[in-house]
């Protein structure tokens, strides 16, 4: 008998339309926000550069939730859902969380068609290297604490210092 892998974790439908209810922009700045916190530091420039004015969308399928964001040069900005973005990458929480935490590889949910990337599969590819180049988990629960977040919206703030990557 062949082993299949198990299949994967999904919000219940209450959460999903509940979450389906919040407006976007807001929740693609707080995703910015932590790609600043969590990312930026780690892109060498020629990534920097190949992201640069690229709309990119992380679509959470079992949540009904997507973030689109850009790459302004100095950072990760959030952007307004207008045409098709360059890239759209999709999963459920459950796995953009396992990817986070570095507890599975990207290509075996891809393989399985749990992640999938529409658009410009050569920019995925650059980035999904990029994200596989960083040592270490890329995202750390520690930034939620709300200290941690509120210094990295103040720091986004126009007109506030900017500290080099």
């Amino acid at each position: 008998m062949q082993s299949q892998s198990p299949a994967p974790r999904r919000l219940p439908a209450p959460v999903k339309r509940l979450l389906s209810l919040l407006p976007a922009h807001p929740g693609s700045r707080i995703f910015a926000t932590l790609l600043n916190t969590a990312v930026s530091r780690h892109l060498p420039q020629d990534v920097r550069d190949a992201l640069a004015r690229r709309h990119l969308r992380l679509a959470v399928d079992d949540a009904a939730l997507s973030f689109d964001f850009a790459w302004d040069g100095k950072g990760f900005v959030p952007c307004r859902k207008a045409g098709l973005p360059d890239l759209v990458i999709r999963a459920t929480l459950h796995d953009f969380g396992l990817l986070a935490a570095r507890k599975e590889d990207p290509d075996t949910l891809f393989f399985s068609r749990r992640l999938v990337m529409e658009g410009d599969t050569e920019l995925g590819l650059l980035i999904k290297n990029t994200l596989d180049a960083i040592d270490g988990p890329v995202f750390d629960p520690a930034w939620l604490a709300p200290r941690q977040l509120l210094r990295q919206l103040q720091a986004r703030r126009p007109g506030a210092a900017r500290r080099p990557s």
